[in-house]
């Protein structure tokens, strides 16, 4: 099922191989949204600010894992581009080791602070004991969520984006299955939501290593593949570590603004929750195409093949455009019935703001199809420091626009909304500008 990237007709492939990536994240935040939808409409608005609230924190937790799985992606990719076997299967050990050391720091850490955590968070007092609740049983699901991303950017990187959806597609299935089982026939709660994500990931993530093992005879490394490699660890460690950042950095970002967030109340939480989640579902199609592009780029930039990479990107950009333009409209025309999938139609507050929220961002989605394609490219041509760059500038604005235009009377929590696309926007310039400067000239 692996895909050689630096051959055939470009646009066709870059689909053919994004198209899985696609289905499979659309799955995950389908069951995500499950989570969502079975809190709200059977526990209440606030078991769904607790959960919503939650949900953040643990995007911006699993996204380090994410980071550094997405670095050692694009090495993976570079390797097999080059035909570099050894030096693959080198990595592959190394950047297990690594990646796991550090999952298992994270999640004693996470464990440890949990009561910390919730308190920088600023959660209101009615909602903490339902979110500690909460926590306490989703923090045990980081390990899963490193064996899973682990394998599937892996399997990626040659060019294998089909069992990673085989895997998710099942774990979806079973979450809702134990979501309706755990919070509705045992009465579980908040805790029986947390644990059906848990059991569900440890299927995704586990089944994922097993078929990677047993079934691509190209990835198993030898024992004269085990040892210490000082460049070949430089290398996985700098553009995982920096991706990493970039990732976190972007997470922690939106975890900050959840934090200005949860100070306005329950309601604005609740709204929040149940607004992002359809919004995440709205863009996710064209992250996922940036990833793809990622691995096409990458495949490529090992490949020595520059005129492929500038084919790719033509290609890439009018894409992303036209999807951008028909989900922007799709988001702002039907923004008041998908809020009343997840909220109660009694509660008109809530909706009205969640309405608000998906207008302002959906009108921009074209800015974060861009900055998706500058992150998977940067990426890509090992130049991670400027995806930071990016991101510092994108999340930056963000943050700082959400505190400062959140603050004046008259605009208040639409401050918050209205920040978040003119980060976009800055960054999309920024990344651009780099692109036709400094990379396009040196490439010729």
């Amino acid at each position: 099922m692996q895909k050689d990237l630096t051959q055939g007709p470009i646009t066709a492939n870059l689909f053919r191989f994004a198209v899985p990536l696609m289905i499979g994240n659309l799955l995950q935040q389908f069951y995500n949204i499950a989570d969502t939808w079975i809190v709200g409409q059977f526990l209440g608005a606030d078991a769904l600010a607790a959960v919503g609230s939650s949900y953040t924190l643990m995007v911006f937790l699993t996204s380090i894992l994410l980071g550094l799985c997405m670095g050692s992606g694009a090495v993976f990719s570079i390797c097999y581009g080059r035909r570099d076997e050894e030096k693959l299967k080198s990595s592959i050990f190394l950047s297990f080791v690594f990646i796991g050391a550090v999952t298992l720091l994270l999640t004693l850490l996470v464990f440890a602070g949990l009561m910390v955590i919730i308190r920088l968070l600023q959660v209101p007092a009615l909602i903490v004991p339902l979110m500690r609740d909460y926590l306490w049983v989703i923090f045990w699901g980081i390990p899963a969520t490193f064996f899973y991303n682990y394998f599937a950017n892996l399997l990626r990187a040659i060019g294998n984006s089909v069992m990673p959806l085989v895997f998710l597609g099942g774990a979806a299935a079973l979450n809702i299955i134990l979501d309706l089982v755990f919070v509705l026939e045992f009465g579980m709660g908040v805790k029986g939501a947390a644990a059906a994500t848990v059991l569900s990931q440890y299927l995704s993530g586990l089944g994922m290593m097993g078929y990677t093992l047993l079934c691509v005879p190209m990835l198993r490394i030898q024992r004269r593949h085990m040892a210490w490699k000082r460049d070949v660890l430089k290398e996985i460690a700098g553009l995982s570590f920096l991706t990493c950042v970039q990732q976190s950095i972007m997470n922690l970002g939106i975890l900050m603004v959840q934090g200005l967030v949860n100070s306005f109340g329950a309601g604005i939480m609740a709204a929040f929750a149940a607004a992002v989640k359809i919004d995440s579902f709205a863009y996710m199609p064209v992250q996922d195409f940036g990833n793809a592009f990622s691995t096409f780029v990458a495949q490529n930039y090992g490949a020595g093949r520059q005129d492929r990479i500038r084919e790719g990107i033509r290609s890439a950009v009018i894409s992303v455009f036209f999807f951008c333009v028909f989900i922007s409209g799709a988001v702002c025309l039907f923004a008041k019935p998908l809020m009343g999938i997840f909220i109660p139609a009694p509660e008109t507050r809530i909706i009205e703001e969640g309405v608000r929220y998906l207008r302002i961002e959906g009108a921009c989605y074209i800015g974060i199809g861009l900055l998706f394609l500058l992150y998977g490219f940067y990426r890509a041509v090992h130049r991670p420091g400027m995806s930071v760059a990016l991101t510092v500038i994108s999340l930056g604005t963000r943050v700082v626009l959400a505190y400062v235009l959140s603050a004046v009377p008259w605009i208040g929590v639409t401050g918050i909304w209205v920040s978040v696309p003119v980060g976009w926007l800055l960054a999309d310039a920024a990344g651009i500008g780099w692109y036709l400067l400094k990379y396009k000239e040196k490439n010729r």
